[in-house]
């Protein structure tokens, strides 16, 4: 716990030093003391303060450490723990009098507070992110360009979320071994710095795929015909390649003149920047399309009024869907840098929570929005589920008939089907003539594996087919050529 209320590195490496030196002349009181005559609770240290042999049915007190950062004000304080009738200690300790209610501790329980909300975030959103991906991996219909940019997306928000978590993790796990005198092996602290890497790594990814997403609606506009193939192929570089060209850097630096534990502490900000610019670059170009963006929705929904009576509730509405997609809420603070805020000032702990909050739980919205309230994806999902239904019903009615007709010929049973599936009324004009065929094919053996049926009733989407999404319907209210990615435009807002 005490290790949540020291911000700064030289603090926490004083007090790690100091606690050492505490634990040690506890033991060295230990040796030194005989011990007491008759039954005792054993004297012990409990990794916070050195206690002595304690009297049965009694409450020891001793005096607060000497090690808390804060003890000059509260060097008068107790510790008290209880000494049960059984020689035993009992488990919790008071130690409200050693507990200084000063700012920097008061710092320190928010950004535990602010650790365990960015935690909560990071979960739900790799929760979502991953049953989101696997959904549109699923889904091929729906492989277009689009999509494909969505699911390196939901890939760059995933790998985000587990790099924290796991950074998280080896820190608190190397932090407490260092405080607590352990010795620490060069393979976890490479580990620590490896995992340091990756969150550095997926992090500028994950901004540089918002980008993407922009640099894609961007090319929606300005862009009359142009190869999918070739700019994904771009997009792929900016994405996944791009953060390496600084990330790489930031790492030979670190290891040639930062080498200090698990490079999680920046002491020259100067080389922090190697990987600060490129994040707010991608920031401000994105802010600019995502400005240029609203300026052309807007003018296209007042040229339709007619067709669009609510243009203004729209127009909201994709303002408020491409805030996330864009990641346009870090641009709030984007100038508000730790070298021109005060160490614990108000503006520092706002800016913290907001970057926090909104970064961790981004991936969480970006799924809601993009897969699971995208009505695309919905109704995909639907007819994938009407079509296993119909593929049980289907064999489910040839058991059944073969059952009560073994040498009935294979048409005999297309009626019957017809008409014995009230469960699936919607679906028995599609149904008869996939049913005959795949009835046949049962019948002769065509069907090996009766548990494994699968239907096409769809037939798959022609090449340059539209599959323009509920986001950039708006922007493709203007005619364009009819092999354009906005060729054709939904008629239903689908988010």
């Amino acid at each position: 716990a005490i290790l949540c209320l020291v911000s700064s590195g030289k603090s926490l490496k004083l007090l790690q030093e100091q606690w050492r030196t505490y634990t040690n002349e506890c033991i060295q009181s230990f040796i030194s003391t005989p011990p007491a005559a008759g039954p005792v609770c054993n004297r012990t240290f409990d990794q916070y303060v050195c206690w002595p042999d304690g009297s049965p049915g009694t409450t020891v007190n001793v005096s607060c450490p000497w090690y808390l950062p804060w003890y000059r004000k509260v060097h008068q304080g107790l510790v008290y723990r209880v000494c049960g009738a059984d020689s035993r200690w009992a488990h919790g300790k008071n130690t409200s009098e050693c507990e200084q209610d000063d700012p920097g501790q008061q710092y320190g329980q928010i950004l535990s507070k602010f650790r365990v909300m960015y935690t909560v975030g990071y979960s739900l959103s790799l929760a979502a992110l991953t049953l989101a991906l696997a959904i549109l991996i699923t889904l091929r219909k729906l492989h277009c360009m689009r999509n494909n940019i969505h699911m390196n997306l939901f890939g760059s928000f995933i790998l985000r979320a587990v790099s924290i978590l796991v950074k998280d993790a080896l820190l608190d796990q190397m932090s407490s071994a260092h405080f607590q005198g352990e010795f620490i092996y060069a393979g976890n602290v490479s580990g620590c710095r490896v995992a340091m890497v990756m969150m550095q790594y997926s992090v500028m990814a994950n901004n540089y795929w918002l980008l993407v997403e922009g640099l894609y609606l961007h090319s929606l506009l300005v862009i009359t015909v142009f190869s999918e193939r070739n700019y994904f192929y771009i997009y792929l570089c900016i994405g996944w390649g791009a953060p390496l060209i600084f990330v790489l850097p930031w790492m030979t630096v670190k290891y040639l003149y930062e080498n200090e534990e698990c490079w999680e502490r920046n002491i020259n900000m100067g080389y922090w920047w190697i990987i600060r610019s490129p994040i707010l670059f991608a920031y401000l170009i994105n802010f600019i399309i995502f400005i240029r963006i609203i300026k052309i929705l807007m003018s296209k929904l007042k040229a339709h009024q007619m067709r669009y009576t609510d243009y203004k509730f729209r127009l909201a509405k994709s303002t408020l869907t491409l805030i996330p997609l864009l990641g346009i809420h870090a641009i709030l603070f984007t100038f508000v840098i730790d070298e021109s805020v005060p160490k614990e000032s108000l503006l520092r702990l706002i800016r913290l929570f907001y970057d926090l909050l909104f970064s961790s739980f981004q991936g969480l919205l970006v799924a809601i929005l993009y897969c699971f309230v995208n009505k695309e994806v919905q109704n995909e999902m639907l007819k994938k589920w009407k079509r296993w239904k119909l593929g049980k019903d289907i064999e489910e009615e040839y058991r059944h008939t073969h059952s009560q007709t073994p040498h009935a010929k294979s048409g005999s049973m297309v009626p019957a089907l017809t008409h014995e599936c009230p469960e699936t009324p919607e679906l028995a004009a599609m149904a008869s003539a996939e049913s005959q065929h795949l009835v046949t094919g049962l019948q002769n053996g065509v069907s090996q594996n009766r548990g494994r049926v699968r239907l096409q009733l769809t037939s798959e989407p022609q090449e340059g087919a539209s599959n323009c999404s509920s986001l950039t319907e708006d922007i493709c209210l203007e005619e364009r050529p009819v092999n354009s990615e906005c060729s054709a435009v939904v008629t239903e807002t689908n988010v």
